[in-house]
Order: C-alpha cells, then sequence, then structure tokens
C-alpha cells in the first residue's frame, strides 16, 4: 500500500510543477511574473522562436537602439494613424503614419472591437498585442511615427510564435513603407479597409 501511494505521489508531483508554465507560452502574465520573455536588452533580445519552432535572428536592419516609446490614447490619435499605410496579417493588422510635425518619440496605440469576442477575449487579445509589441516596435519600428495595433479574431487564441511573426513582417513592410514614403498614402488606398477586416 505505501509504495502505491509514493508511486502515485511520484507521478503526481511533475504534473503540479509544469502547469504554471502553460500560460507563459500564450503571453499572459504581466511581465514581472514572466520570466518566459526576452528581457528589453540583453542576449534573448535579437532572436526568437519562429512558427517552425527555430531559433532566428531578427532582421538585420533593425533599429541599432530601442526607440522611445509613448502610448496613444485620444481617439484623433488612433485616426491620424488610420490615414496612414496598413498592413494586414491573419492575426494583427498594423497600421503606421508619421507624426507631423516630426518627433523622435514613436507611439503606440492597441484597438479590440467586439468582433474579436467578449470582454474577457478582447482583453486577452490586446495583452498578446502589447507583450508582442514590446517585444518588436522598438527594433522595427520608425523613429518619429505612430502605430495602432489592431486585434483580429485569432490573436488570443494563436500560437504565440504565430503572433510575433505576423506582426513582425507587418512592422517590416511598415518600415519599408514608411522609409520610402511620407507616411500617408494619396485617397483610395486600401488602408481603410484593412482596419475594418
Amino acid at each position: 500500500m505505501t509504495r502505491v501511494h509514493q508511486k502515485d505521489f511520484s507521478t503526481e508531483q511533475p504534473e503540479a510543477q509544469t502547469a504554471p508554465r502553460v500560460p507563459f507560452a500564450h503571453g499572459d502574465q504581466e511581465r514581472p511574473e514572466d520570466p518566459g520573455f526576452p528581457p528589453r536588452q540583453g542576449p534573448q533580445t535579437p532572436q526568437r522562436v519562429a512558427s517552425s519552432g527555430v531559433s532566428r535572428p531578427l532582421p538585420a536592419d533593425r533599429n541599432p537602439a530601442p526607440l522611445a516609446l509613448e502610448r496613444l490614447r485620444v481617439r484623433r490619435e488612433f485616426l491620424y494613424v488610420a490615414g496612414g499605410y496598413s498592413e494586414r496579417r491573419k492575426l494583427v493588422v498594423v497600421q503606421g503614419r508619421k507624426r507631423n510635425p516630426p518627433r523622435e518619440i514613436t507611439g503606440e496605440g492597441f484597438t479590440t472591437t467586439k468582433k474579436v469576442g467578449g470582454s474577457v477575449v478582447r482583453n486577452r487579445a490586446r495583452r498578446r498585442l502589447r507583450e508582442a509589441s514590446r517585444v518588436l516596435l522598438p527594433l522595427l519600428g520608425v523613429a518619429g511615427a505612430d502605430y495602432v495595433f489592431i486585434a483580429r479574431q485569432e490573436t488570443g487564441t494563436a500560437p504565440w510564435p504565430r503572433l510575433l511573426d505576423d506582426m513582425e513582417t507587418a512592422l517590416i513592410s511598415l518600415r519599408r513603407r514608411l522609409s520610402s514614403g511620407d507616411g500617408a498614402p494619396q485617397p483610395g488606398s486600401d488602408f481603410l479597409s484593412s482596419a475594418r477586416a
């Protein structure tokens, strides 16, 4: 009897130890409690796991030093960015526009509509967007531009590496477009349809 009890206890113990790690893979925890995410600076920042599970470096044209960020909070700021460029991916829509007049600080805003789901689902999607932006925007954003990250229906449930992949490719495309243009496409562009999708 005693041996069976000890055997059962030893097999249950690893499950109790591994359970807390499950949420970390999805980016649900706040930064102070989540050692699974790379810090803002350090040897882990330039690399991450791609959707294939293989670690790969971030692009060589990333910013040499992290950008100074501030949060967009006013509706007119979001509307201004919506008049710029937009990159649509399966898990996220990213809008970007250079500030006028130019400033060195980069703005970031987050939007989750009722189409994404209830309040719990929307809050989870918003947390994941914030965490992905915290990792990628300082490295791939353009200084003096504002960005708005729009959640989609699968933002809160998709694997974390896939969300990072989608945000990374969107930011790289926006970086090229913002660096070559004025950040405000001509009327008739598809930025509104991208934001509404």
